[in-house]
């Protein structure tokens, strides 16, 4: 595992759940009454990514919070101290090892994500086709092909989300474990605004 390939595997996967799309079949009432009054969310989050060999790629720990829409902070604690920060115009990436900023525009970076679905504004119909394929486990499969995504794998319990499972178009699947979540919590605006650390390179435009 190299060090600094934690940011885009979270960036890309981060957003594909702001909507989900339909076959022939409703969305089931526990998908439907999760996101239809989520406003806000907060969890602990375990993230594994194997690649199309299933060998481990890396391993990581941190926190995240969500205010809809288009708000997201996920802050990596280990192995290495990273921040992704989406103030709904763009995407802050801050790796404090290399005190290196990365900033891009939202929509360039979040198209059809983890972190869109929980984040996003859409209607859930909108993005992806979705089929119930266990217990309160459903498939979803993006409506286009601008995102590296090829699938994404929802698991409930009760009326939390547990478990984000991400393949993408290279082979590599992530899976998110999700503790300690808690919704609609009135959270700070502050925190899904990101300034540069002094004396940290910034790449990207910021204008």
């Amino acid at each position: 595992m190299t060090k600094h390939s934690l940011t885009m595997p979270c960036a890309g996967l981060l957003m594909l759940l702001i909507g989900m799309g339909l076959h022939a079949q409703p969305i089931p009432a526990y998908v439907q009454d999760f996101f239809d009054d989520l406003t806000t969310l907060q969890a602990d989050f375990d993230q594994q990514v194997t690649d199309a060999n299933n060998r481990p790629i890396q391993s990581s720990q941190g926190k995240m919070w969500i205010m809809r829409p288009g708000r997201f902070r996920w802050n990596y604690l280990t192995p290495y101290k990273q921040q992704l920060v989406a103030d709904g115009e763009r995407l802050w990436s801050w790796d404090e090892d290399l005190e290196q900023v990365t900033v891009q525009q939202a929509g360039d970076v979040l198209t059809a994500t983890p972190a869109m679905l929980l984040g996003g504004g859409k209607p859930l119909t909108e993005v992806f086709s979705i089929e119930e394929i266990g217990t309160l486990t459903v498939l979803l499969t993006p409506k286009t092909d601008d995102s590296n995504i090829d699938a994404l794998r929802l698991v409930f319990s009760g009326d939390q989300l547990t478990q984000i499972v991400a393949h993408d178009s290279f082979g590599n699947i992530t899976q998110f474990n999700f503790t300690n979540m808690q919704r609609n919590l009135q959270l700070a605006p502050d925190l899904f605004r990101f300034v540069p650390p002094a004396g940290a390179d910034v790449v990207g435009d910021t204008q």
